[in-house]
């Protein structure tokens, strides 16, 4: 392949941190980032206007996401990315695992939700089809397990163990295409496990790390095959750079372990992200069981109290 197809050039210098964050990536997804972080700035702002607060742990956290998205789409990784099987695995395991695991922790939907002004009784207006949109039959099928882990699975083996990698990287718009669809599977696949949002599908806390754990042997499986292949399995790396000094093989090898090891690191943040959250709901729902009893003032052990004193005085 000619890595001066799609505007790489043909001896990229080695790579260094310094070349490595300058901004030479994927304008769309500098757009995309941008225009994330502005709707986000808008729907906070607009809360504190009306004195309303929003956490700033979500901000931070969308924020953060929103960069990964940016280091690997709009810096220089990118170019390396294009012609170094490792690199371009360090892109795939952010924008499909880090990256929509920190969306999703910013609450987007629900800020959303909440910025939106009301249509009013009988209008539609945008809050009102984003909320039927989260409650269409669309979105139950596409955010239920049986479909997101066989996706998630899929988009790994399908890619790569097929020519439709190669058919993707020929163009421009394929490889943009292709990363978007990595954070689109990412988003669909954690949104029901970890994501603080409303959605279709919210089940128990230990139905969620079944499906978290269900994928983490495949996501495994995959990396060790890369590492075992005994020549490069992607003819778009088949040939690196001559002045980058690298090996085909060996650097086919590093993706694998890159894929093997990274599993884990997301698993575990969604892991910690899950028992917190039941915690916090454990301690919502004992705080209303004690409200509901100020209320009723202990009704249930009135009624029993009542109960034993009826049968004590049937005793005598």
């Amino acid at each position: 392949m000619d890595h001066g197809d799609h505007g790489v050039p043909a001896d990229l210098p080695p790579f260094t941190l310094a070349r490595g964050l300058e901004f030479t990536g994927e304008p769309a997804f500098l757009v995309g980032c941008l225009a994330m972080l502005a709707f986000y700035g808008w729907g906070v702002l607009r809360l504190r206007r009306r004195g309303d607060r929003w956490p700033v742990r979500r901000t931070v956290a969308f924020v953060t996401g929103v960069l990964t998205i940016a280091l690997v789409t709009c810096t220089a990784l990118n170019e390396y990315g294009m012609v170094l099987f490792s690199v371009h695995m360090v892109q795939h395991m952010v924008i499909s695992m880090l990256s929509p695991i920190l969306l999703l922790l910013g609450a987007p939907v629900t800020l959303t939700l909440r910025a939106l002004p009301s249509a009013g009784r009988g209008r539609r207006g945008p809050r009102e089809l984003l909320v039927a949109l989260l409650h269409s039959r669309y979105l139950r099928v596409v955010t239920h397990a049986a479909f997101t882990i066989p996706l998630f699975i899929a988009s790994l083996y399908a890619l790569y163990f097929t020519s439709l990698f190669d058919f993707l990287m020929e163009s421009k718009a394929g490889h943009v295409g292709m990363m978007a669809h990595f954070l689109a599977v990412g988003l669909i696949f954690f949104w029901p496990i970890m994501g603080v949002d409303p959605g279709p599908h919210r089940p128990g806390y230990v139905m969620r790390m079944l499906e978290l754990f269900a994928s983490m042997p495949f996501h495994a499986f995959f990396g060790i095959a890369i590492m075992m292949a005994s020549e490069p399995m992607v003819g778009t790396y088949s040939d690196p750079p001559a002045s980058l000094g690298v090996d085909a093989l060996a650097d086919q090898n590093a993706a694998g372990g890159i894929a093997w090891a990274f599993s884990e690191i997301p698993s575990v943040i969604v892991l910690i992200a899950l028992i917190y959250q039941w915690y916090r709901s454990e301690q919502r729902q004992a705080r209303r069981e004690d409200r509901a009893a100020d209320r009723n003032g202990d009704r249930e052990l009135a009624e029993y109290n009542a109960y034993l004193s009826s049968l004590n005085s049937r005793a005598r």
